[in-house]
C-alpha cells in the first residue's frame, strides 16, 4: 500500500504522508488525539476561573459585594480550579502515553520501510551516493519527522483548540475588542506564507550541509589508515572546518528568517493585545463594558494571543518537516530492482553471455562491454585476463544482476536473467573480492552471513576447508572474536580465509573470485590458494586473475580488450598465438 500522497514539498501532503504511518495504531492515536482536545478544553477553565479570582475581589473593594459573600465564592472557584488541573494532569498523563506509543510505532514502521527499500534499491543508487551523506541524511531527516510527530503535532492541536476556544469567549464577552483584535489576523497569516516558505528552504539546505559535514567523518573514519599515512590529519580537519561552516551559514541563514518572523509576530501579538487593553480600558471608563466582562477578555485575550504567537515556531518546525519528509520520500519513491520471476532452482552452473553490450547510466558515451559472446561449461574454471578497463569487474556485476545489458542477454542454464527471481539466482552466487571487508560483528557472524542460520558445527566444518579454523582457535576468543569495523582487527590473509569459509559454507553453484592472493606473503598466498582449490572444486568459476599461476590452472581463459572478448583457449594454445594474452602473460601477469 502506497503511503505517499499530495504534492511534493506540500505541509498538507507530508503530513498526510506521515499519518498514514499512523493508521494501524488509530486505536491508540485516536483516544489520544481526542484527550488532547479534552486537555485543551480544559486549559480554557483556568481563565474562566482566574476571572473570578481577580474580579471579585475588586467589586468587593469598590463595596459592591459582602466580603464574606466573595470569600465563599473565591474558595468555590478554587476547588474547581483544583479539580479541572487534576482531571487535565491525569488526562494528559495518558495522552502523552499513548501519542508516544502510537508514534514512536509508526515511526519505526517508517524506519524499516526506509531500510527495507534501500536494501532494494539499484547498485547504481549506491554508486550515485555517498554513504557517508546518506546514511546522515535519513537520520538527521528522521530525526525532524520525529520531533514534528512526538511534540509539533500536539502543540499545533493543542494551541489550535485553545485558539478557537479563546476566540469564542473574547466574541462572547465584548464583540467589538474581539473584531479590533482580529484585525491583526490578516497581517500574521501573509508573513506566515512569506516567510514560511523561505524557513523550509533554508531548513532543506541545512539538511544536506549536515549531510557533507557527516560524510566527511565516515570516509575519514573509514580511511584512518590512509589519512595518517598520508599525513592528511589537517587536510581533513580543514574539510571538515569548511562543511561545518558552510552548515553553519546555511543555518544562520534559516535562523536569520526565522527571528525576523518571530520577532514580527511577537510586536503585532502583544502589541494588538496592549492596543486592544487600551481600547477596553477607555470601554470601561465610558461605561461600555462591565467590569466582569473586561477582566475574562483580557485574560482570554492573552490565551489567544500566546497561541497565536506560539504557531509560527509551530509552522517553522512543519516546514522543516516537510522538506525533511520529502527527502524520505524521495528515496522511497525510487524504483527498487526488479523482482519477482520464476524461481532460479537449482541450477546445473552453465553461464552464457550472448550479444550482450553494456553502457554504466552514469556514463552513457561509454561503451564498457560491446558484442559480447561466451559460454561457461557447469564446473568449468574461467579466468579472466585484461589490461585495467577491460570491463572484467562489469562482468561479474552483469551476472549478480547489479547492472541488466543494454542489448542481448545474460542466461543461467539456458534461461535468461531477466526472467528469473533476483534473490533465488543470488543465492546460488558466492564472491570473494580482492578487497574483503567484513562486517564489525564476531567471526562466527562473519561466516554464517553465507547461509544465515547454519549451526555451529556447519560453520567450523567451513572454516576447516578454508584453512581459517586453526588461526580462529588460537584466538582469545575464538569465533566469538570481534573482527572491528570493517574486519580492521584481523590481517588481509585472516579476512580471505574468513571470506573463503562464508562461500563454502553458502555452497553456491556459481563462484566469482577477483584473485585474492595478490598483495598477501607467501605463506598466506599459499593458505588462501589451498582454500580457493577447494572452495572451487565442482563448480563453475569465473576469477579475475592477477597473477600467471592462477591463470595456468583454468580450464579456459578468456581475454577482455576494451569491452570485447579478443582471445580464447587454454595457456598453451594462447601463448602460441603471441597475441594479446602472451604480452599480458610478459608483463601484467608476471
Amino acid at each position: 500500500m502506497s503511503k505517499d500522497s499530495g504534492k511534493k514539498g506540500k505541509v498538507g501532503g507530508s503530513l498526510k504522508w506521515l499519518f498514514g504511518y499512523l493508521r494501524p495504531y488509530r486505536a491508540i492515536f485516536i483516544p489520544s488525539l481526542i484527550a488532547l482536545f479534552v486537555t485543551a478544553a480544559l486549559s480554557l477553565v483556568f481563565p474562566l476561573l482566574l476571572k473570578d479570582l481577580i474580579g471579585d475581589p475588586a467589586d468587593a473593594l469598590r463595596g459592591k459585594v459582602d466580603p464574606s459573600e466573595i470569600k465563599e465564592r473565591l474558595d468555590g472557584s478554587l476547588k474547581w480550579l483544583v479539580a479541572a488541573l487534576s482531571l487535565q494532569a491525569f488526562i494528559a498523563f495518558w495522552r502523552v502515553l499513548g501519542f508516544m506509543k502510537s508514534g514512536e510505532a509508526a515511526l519505526n514502521d517508517l524506519r524499516r520501510d526506509l531500510f527495507s527499500h534501500m536494501l532494494h534499491l539499484p547498485v547504481s543508487f549506491f554508486q550515485e551516493q555517498r554513504s557517508g551523506a546518506l546514511s546522515t541524511r535519513v537520520a538527521a531527516d528522521l530525526g525532524v519527522v520525529r520531533e514534528t510527530l512526538m511534540t509539533t503535532v500536539p502543540q499545533a492541536v493543542r494551541q489550535l483548540v485553545i485558539l478557537v476556544g479563546g476566540l469564542s469567549a473574547v466574541f462572547f464577552f465584548s464583540w467589538k475588542l474581539a473584531l479590533i483584535m482580529l484585525g491583526s489576523i490578516p497581517v500574521v497569516v501573509l508573513a506566515v506564507a512569506v516567510f514560511g516558505r523561505k524557513v523550509r528552504a533554508r531548513s532543506k539546505d541545512a539538511q544536506d550541509a549536515l549531510a557533507d559535514a557527516g560524510t566527511v567523518i565516515e570516509e575519514s573514519v573509514q580511511s584512518i589508515t590512509d589519512v595518517k599515512s598520508f599525513g592528511n590529519e589537517a587536510y581533513e580537519e580543514s574539510r571538515y572546518s569548511r562543511a561545518l561552516d558552510r552548515f553553519f551559514s546555511v543555518t544562520m541563514k534559516g535562523a536569520l528568517a526565522r527571528a525576523f518572523f518571530l520577532s514580527f509576530i511577537i510586536f503585532v501579538m502583544f502589541g494588538t493585545i496592549a492596543f486592544v487593553a487600551w481600547c477596553g480600558a477607555r470601554m470601561l471608563v465610558n461605561g461600555d463594558i462591565d467590569n466582569d466582562n473586561f477582566v475574562a477578555f483580557i485574560l482570554f485575550s492573552i490565551f489567544v494571543g500566546a497561541s497565536l504567537g506560539s504557531f509560527p515556531e509551530i509552522i517553522s518546525q512543519l516546514q522543516a518537516m516537510s522538506g525533511a519528509s520529502e527527502r524520505v520520500r524521495e528515496i522511497l519513491q525510487d524504483e527498487a530492482e526488479a523482482s519477482g520471476g520464476e524461481d532460479a532452482g537449482s541450477l546445473t552452473g552453465s553461464l552464457a553471455f550472448e550479444g550482450v553490450h553494456f553502457r554504466y547510466p552514469s556514463r552513457p558515451e561509454q561503451q564498457v562491454i560491446e558484442g559480447l559472446d561466451l559460454s561457461v561449461e557447469p564446473g568449468q574454471r574461467v579466468a579472466l585476463v585484461g589490461p585495467s578497463g577491460a570491463g572484467k569487474s562489469t562482468l561479474f556485476s552483469l551476472i549478480l544482476g547489479f547492472h541488466r545489458p543494454g542489448e542481448g542477454k545474460v542466461t543461467f542454464d539456458g534461461r535468461d536473467a531477466t526472467s528469473l527471481d533476483l534473490q533465488s539466482l543470488r543465492s546460488q552466487i558466492a564472491v570473494v573480492p580482492q578487497e574483503v571487508l567484513l562486517f564489525g560483528g564476531t567471526i562466527l557472524e562473519n561466516i554464517e552471513y553465507g547461509r544465515p542460520g547454519a549451526g555451529k558445527d556447519e560453520i567450523e566444518a567451513a572454516a576447516r576447508e578454508a584453512n581459517a579454523h586453526e588461526f580462529i582457535e588460537a584466538l582469545p576468543e575464538g569465533y566469538d572474536t570481534v573482527v572491528g569495523p570493517r574486519g580492521v582487527k584481523i590481517s588481509g590473509g585472516q579476512r580471505q580465509r574468513i571470506a573463503i569459509a562464508r562461500a563454502i559454507l553458502s555452497d553456491a553453484r556459481f563462484l566469482l573470485l577477483d584473485e585474492a592472493t595478490s598483495a598477501l606473503d607467501t605463506e598466506s598466498e599459499r593458505l588462501v590458494n589451498e582454500a580457493l582449490e577447494r572452495l572451487m572444486k565442482g563448480r563453475t568459476s569465473l576469477v579475475i586473475a592477477h597473477r600467471l599461476s592462477t591463470v595456468r590452472h583454468a580450464d579456459r581463459i578468456l581475454v577482455l580488450n576494451h569491452g570485447q572478448l579478443v582471445e580464447s583457449g587454454t595457456h598453451d594454445e594462447l601463448m602460441a598465438k603471441q597475441g594479446t594474452y602472451r604480452l599480458l602473460a610478459e608483463t601484467q601477469l608476471a
